[in-house]
């Protein structure tokens, strides 16, 4: 019995019988690169994310691109015009958005473990730091001091409560992200107090969730939290970072997020904004679902074989490069990610196989018992929904096979 394959994204066509990107056959972006496997970005299908995200959520919202959900340069490049601000996580993807020619003023930097030589360029660049803890503020307002520069902090808040339904949760109870909502107006008070330039809160509750209403009441909570955390502080918050949380579809069954329902709910939040965030800029912070469903991994069949009765197609790809579809990276039971035969889209199943890569483990999978059109050696697989978490986030030095290349198109 075959086990359902997860919803292919819209967006994607067929030419000559062949998956095509934005018009491209799968077959002459592989000749193009001249291997397999390979990551695909569509550049229409990044534009037309940002473009409905636009269109839903109040003109007062921006909307911030985390970088680690997909650090290709040229997906960064692509999104630059089309984003608000950009979320870092290390010195690296500091380097990287500065020599792209990210203004500094656009970017801000999370992560519960910013180090002191990490700390020491974003301040001296002048990037926002997304505080996690007293000590790492008053290592932050030293450095400031010992490099003569004025250093601009927000808090990243741990609130009481958390998104509902998502896939990691970031806040609620004990977490090693930001400062427990409690201790925030003391620390916020210091960080006043020591002439550093103030710049607000930062609230991430979790990730990956369909639910619109289940990210509406997070929002809700998020704006309360934070117009009492000002009342507390005695200063306005002059930047609101709400996080994200916005999911998309893997697996059979997911349904996609509404994202009507959730612009609808935060137009009227924002009707109603308490006073002391009349004046504060607000943001939500994105990163998978800008980009995630934009791309498609793309891997060469090198081998069929029965065994046991079991058709397997091993294909030049893996978890090395597409972990999560692998189901080894945070996934509890494994379910089949969007797959097909890209050399023959629109043709009929006609039998079931597992789809595996070339890596000596059993981990590495990326369909079991999926309804396939029958696939010979030389045809090629794609797997969607590989915008975001793939390359970057895979162990692509595993067993030595190399990365992935990677193209926009």
């Amino acid at each position: 019995m075959s086990k359902p394959l997860g919803p292919i994204p819209h967006g994607f066509g067929e030419r000559d019988g062949e998956l095509a990107i934005d018009g491209h056959r799968a077959s002459d972006l592989v000749t193009q690169a001249g291997r397999t496997p390979l990551f695909v970005y569509s550049r229409s299908l990044l534009s037309a994310r940002m473009a409905a995200l636009r269109a839903a959520l109040p003109a007062r919202i921006g909307v911030n691109y985390a970088i680690k959900a997909n650090p290709h340069r040229d997906v960064i490049t692509h999104i630059m015009p089309l984003a608000d601000g950009f979320d870092i996580a290390s010195a690296g993807e500091l380097r990287l958005a500065l020599s792209l020619g990210l203004e500094p003023e656009r970017i801000s930097f999370a992560g519960p473990g910013k180090r002191d030589e990490e700390l020491e360029p974003a301040i001296a660049a002048g990037v926002t730091l997304n505080c996690e803890s007293e000590g790492e503020a008053a290592r932050a307002l030293a450095i400031g001091q010992r490099i003569g520069a004025t250093p601009r902090i927000a808090i990243r808040v741990n609130p009481d409560f958390e998104l509902k339904g998502s896939g990691m949760k970031m806040g609620g109870g004990a977490k090693p992200f930001g400062v427990d909502a409690e201790r925030v107006p003391d620390l916020a008070r210091q960080i006043l107090s020591s002439g550093a330039k103030w710049r607000g809160l930062h609230i991430f509750t979790g990730s990956q969730t369909l639910s619109a209403n289940a990210i509406v009441e997070a929002q809700a909570n998020i704006l309360k939290l934070s117009a009492q955390l000002a009342d507390q502080i005695g200063e306005p918050v002059p930047k609101l970072n709400m996080g994200g949380g916005f999911g998309i579809p893997y697996f059979p069954r997911d349904v996609p997020l509404d994202l009507e329902a959730v612009g609808s709910a935060l137009h009227g939040l924002i009707a109603d904004l308490p006073a002391p965030l009349a004046e504060t800029d607000l943001c939500l912070e994105l990163g998978r679902y800008l980009v995630g469903e934009a791309g498609v991994y793309v891997c060469r069949i090198v081998d069929r074989k029965v065994s046991h009765g079991v058709t397997y197609l091993v294909t030049d790809g893996g978890l090395h490069h597409q972990l999560a579809a692998s189901g080894n990276f945070g996934t509890v039971v494994r379910r089949n990610y969007p797959v097909a035969i890209a050399s023959k889209m629109g043709a009929a199943p006609e039998e079931t196989v597992n789809v595996v890569g070339c890596l000596c483990t059993p981990l590495d999978r990326l369909a079991d018992d999926a309804a396939l059109p029958r696939a010979e050696v030389g045809d090629l697989v794609a797997v969607f929904c590989a915008g975001a978490y793939g390359a970057s986030a895979s162990p692509s030095a595993f067993l030595g096979h190399g990365p992935a290349a990677e193209v926009l198109v």
